[in-house]
């Protein structure tokens, strides 16, 4: 006789918040990519870029602001601002620089190398998607 858990199972599956994006109608994944602290690693911090780091980069270009990007997803300026520190800690080359005052009040804009690693997230991403779905036509 199954269990009363297996009969609820399927059920709560469609309304339970799982990890990850759903990058397939059968498979769930997140991935990151590792900064590069192998150069000159006592200034490099080891780190990550995930998705949610990736939208905050692609924000900040868009808005021109990190507070603007920051409020776009709902954090605060001071989280924002850390992500920040620490993604340009992950690199060489800084991901974003901030121009102070001015006539137009400054900003914040990403480097090239900010813009490649977007680019190349996305890119990987894409790969991953196509991977994982025809995974997913495999799964029972």
């Amino acid at each position: 006789m199954p269990n009363s858990e297996s009969k609820t199972r399927p059920a709560l599956q469609g309304k339970m918040k799982l990890p990850g994006e759903a990058y397939s109608p059968k498979i769930r994944a997140r991935f990151w990519i590792v900064g590069d602290a192998t150069s000159d690693a006592e200034e490099r911090s080891e780190g990550y870029v995930g998705i949610g780091r990736i939208e905050l980069l692609e924000n900040i270009e868009r808005l021109g602001s990190m507070s603007q990007a920051a409020k776009a997803m709902g954090m605060s300026y001071k989280k924002a601002w850390r992500l920040v520190q620490d993604l340009n800690g992950m690199y060489v080359e800084p991901l974003v620089i901030k121009e102070h005052g001015g006539k137009s009040g400054g900003g914040t804009q990403l480097t090239g190398r900010g813009k490649a690693l977007i680019l190349e997230f996305r890119a990987l991403e894409k790969e991953l998607i196509v991977f994982l779905e025809a995974q997913s036509r495999t799964i029972l």
